[in-house]
């Protein structure tokens, strides 16, 4: 039996080209977190919830869910994060938890406003560009070790979702400049991507959004488009999930392999 992984996507920043001269809106990150399905199922679900049901203690038919604004905002069960004792004890354990499970993650930026100035007419809608560098690295890293996959993204609403549905089938049924349709067909197990929305509490959507907002800034701020990391728990958190960026195996390469900057 091959292995089984799935692809957990989820995006910080806004994916239109509009208002490009404003620096909130000019970046866009897309953040996958690919997980081995029997590991997910054995310890990375269970251990988030048994994590949540620590700090923010719950009837499981009403789950807590994970989401980085609500917790930086200390909104809903968050609240209980305005004690500092208590907000201490659960960063050190979020941490470990990002250090310790086993799971892998690829970062794509894009700098928005080069790119459109770059290619004008013939640029492609900038999510579904990182899209494309995703499923190259996610589909190579399936081809490399004999194993199969799936993608899971959140569902953004009507009319983002169809075009995100049809983005992917292009890149399944027609490959992109890069790679031919059969390298994705190999080994994806869906010819279409599957979309939940937050509140069916995926693991691995909320992982990927707590990741997001930070390893873009983390990116930006290595490719010289800030000049500094303001969040300093966002920092800790990029120093805890270092190693598990999907590296190119022969030269443990992660830039331009993993963690993709376009301009």
């Amino acid at each position: 039996m091959k292995r089984r992984f799935r692809l957990y996507l989820d995006e910080s920043g806004d994916h239109t080209y509009h208002d490009l001269d404003n620096e909130a809106k000019r970046y866009l990150g897309l953040i996958g977190c690919f997980i081995e399905s029997e590991v997910y199922r054995a310890t990375f679900h269970p251990t988030l919830e048994a994590l949540k049901q620590k700090y923010f203690p719950h009837n499981p038919d009403e789950p807590v869910i994970f989401h980085r604004k609500d917790i930086v905002n200390r909104h809903g069960p968050f609240k209980r994060l305005r004690d500092s004792v208590l907000q201490e004890a659960f960063n050190k354990d979020l941490l470990s938890f990002f250090k310790e499970q086993d799971y892998e993650i690829i970062m794509v930026v894009i700098d928005k406003k080069a790119h459109i100035e770059r290619y004008q007419q013939a640029a492609f809608h900038p999510y579904h560009f990182c899209l494309v560098a995703m499923m190259q690295r996610y589909c190579g890293f399936l081809n490399f070790n004999s194993a199969q996959g799936d993608v899971l993204a959140e569902s953004r609403g009507g009319t983002e979702d169809r075009q995100l549905k049809e983005a992917y089938r292009r890149v399944y049924n027609s490959g992109t400049h890069f790679r031919h349709a059969e390298f994705f067909q190999h080994v994806l197990t869906s010819k279409e991507i599957k979309l939940k929305q937050k509140i069916a509490n995926i693991a691995g959507l909320q992982i990927a959004d707590l990741l997001a907002y930070p390893l873009k800034q983390e990116i930006l701020y290595e490719n010289n488009r800030i000049p500094s990391i303001e969040d300093t728990f966002g920092q800790e958190i990029c120093k805890a999930v270092i190693g598990k960026y999907n590296r190119q195996v022969y030269m443990g390469k992660i830039y331009g392999y993993n963690k993709i900057f376009i301009k």
